[in-house]
């Protein structure tokens, strides 16, 4: 049957095989239209799943933040005619903390089947790892860049983390994740502990766990590295 397939990609430059089941290769080898939030990421992506791969003959059809709910409908036509298509985001899992989720929510308005494949998930990853709840936790995206309002974004969550066991994620753009360290350390208290997961999968793993005390004076290089930031009490 048909279906919309959600195709996780490697989180970094890391070999296909230490992360992706061969199943994944199998349903993509079947596959010749692909919504994508990056073209050429994706065809780099493809290549590396089977070097064979004609990649001219596959149609891909664009997604991010500015293409309408319109053009995601119409780019559902193939599913609805009978051919199989795949979802693939810039990097992890499409359709979380991603524009995919917008395609899936019209497909299932449309009673169209969709199926997500295993793969790597820093979200899941990271809290895997954290030593932090892991029955209850929540992802909260980009925080504010206005000062004022990062720092009180900041204080919420750590709020949050006590008042509800909960553990808190955030991300940040590559070249501002000192500065967003620095935010933390400025605006936690002392006790509160913070998870620093970079490069998630990849050679240069990085993941530790410390209070924010400890984190003091002893923040890795993190310039341009994907990073994920955890919050706990």
């Amino acid at each position: 049957m048909p279906a919309l397939y959600l195709l996780p990609v490697t989180l970094g430059d890391t070999p296909i095989e230490q992360v992706l089941p061969a199943y994944n290769a199998e349903v993509i080898a079947d596959i010749r239209h692909f919504i994508v939030e990056d073209v050429r990421s994706a065809r780099r992506f493809l290549k590396k799943v089977n070097r064979e791969t004609d990649i001219d003959a596959l149609t891909f059809y664009p997604l991010n933040k500015h293409t309408s709910p319109e053009e995601i409908s119409g780019y559902l036509r193939p599913l609805e005619a009978g051919h199989s298509m795949g979802v693939i985001s810039e990097a992890g899992c499409p359709a979380v903390a991603d524009p995919g989720a917008d395609v899936v929510a019209i497909a299932q308005r449309k009673h169209l089947k969709v199926v997500p494949l295993v793969g790597p998930s820093s979200i899941i990853l990271s809290v895997m790892a954290s030593g932090f709840n892991g029955q209850s936790f929540a992802f909260h995206g980009y925080l504010p860049i206005e000062p004022a309002e990062r720092a009180k974004t900041l204080k919420a969550l750590e709020q949050r983390a006590y008042a509800e066991s909960q553990t808190q994620l955030f991300i940040e753009t590559p070249y501002r994740n000192h500065k967003m360290v620095e935010d933390i350390l400025t605006h936690c208290r002392p006790q509160t502990r913070l998870c620093i997961a970079a490069n998630i999968t990849c050679e240069d793993e990085y993941i530790q766990t410390r209070t924010v005390k400890e984190w003091k004076g002893h923040v890795p290089d993190l310039a341009k590295k994907p990073c994920i930031f955890l919050l706990y009490k």
